[in-house]
């Protein structure tokens, strides 16, 4: 789905179709359905794979030109090895630096990231099945700015329209935020693990005395 294409379901849900007389803009619609894909890119990030190039001697790769970056998940290094070789790292601003036993020689490394979506005139990678998702916050983004900015003004639709608003606003991004919660990555229990840990594992039910 492209932005238009997004721009029509959000439409459709505000019940703003008279093309004749739009509550919102395009341009209005377009910031709010943006938000979205922005806020959703936090919890469901663009899944991306990215070749750096290590420097012999040192742990730290700059991952400056990883752009639009929410997060990585792991960086493998040595490449290509059976089973894969995930390092521990910790990132600072755009520098990464592995923290395992293997010290780079200059070969490959492969960085897993996620990044945000794009949502725009030529397309979308936001997954199809999550496309309602984005414009129930899109929607709902639109309906409570709407709703603040009549607050005190001459309304035809008379004085309960704003809280009607404000309040079907709020609705749809409780869903939205709701369900960002229960599909993402950032508080979600994590059963396995990529890599072995930096620090030891410490026992809590053996006491090895003095």
């Amino acid at each position: 789905m492209d932005l238009t294409g997004m721009r029509t379901i959000v439409r459709r849900d505000l019940h703003d179709e008279d093309s004749g007389s739009y509550r919102w803009t395009d341009n209005e619609l377009n910031r709010h359905i943006d938000r979205a894909v922005k806020e959703f890119s936090e919890h469901l990030p663009y899944e991306q794979k990215a070749t750096k190039a290590t420097t012999s001697g040192s742990r730290e790769l700059d991952i400056t030109t990883v752009t639009n970056r929410v997060m990585v998940e792991a960086v493998e290094y040595p490449v290509d090895k059976f089973p894969r070789r995930y390092q521990p790292f910790s990132l600072w601003g755009d520098v990464l630096t592995l923290l395992g036993d293997e010290v780079p020689d200059g070969s490959n490394a492969y960085i897993y990231y996620g990044k945000l979506h794009t949502l725009d005139a030529s397309g979308s990678t936001v997954p199809t099945r999550h496309e309602d998702l984005i414009a129930a916050g899109a929607a709902g983004f639109a309906a409570v700015e709407w709703a603040v900015y009549a607050v005190n003004r001459v309304n035809v639709g008379g004085t309960v329209t704003p809280r009607e608003f404000l309040d079907w606003g709020n609705l749809k991004l409780r869903f939205f935020r709701g369900e960002l919660r229960r599909l993402g990555r950032r508080d979600r229990v994590r059963v396995s693990s990529l890599y072995r840990p930096h620090y030891p594992i410490v026992s809590k039910s053996t006491d090895y005395g003095p």
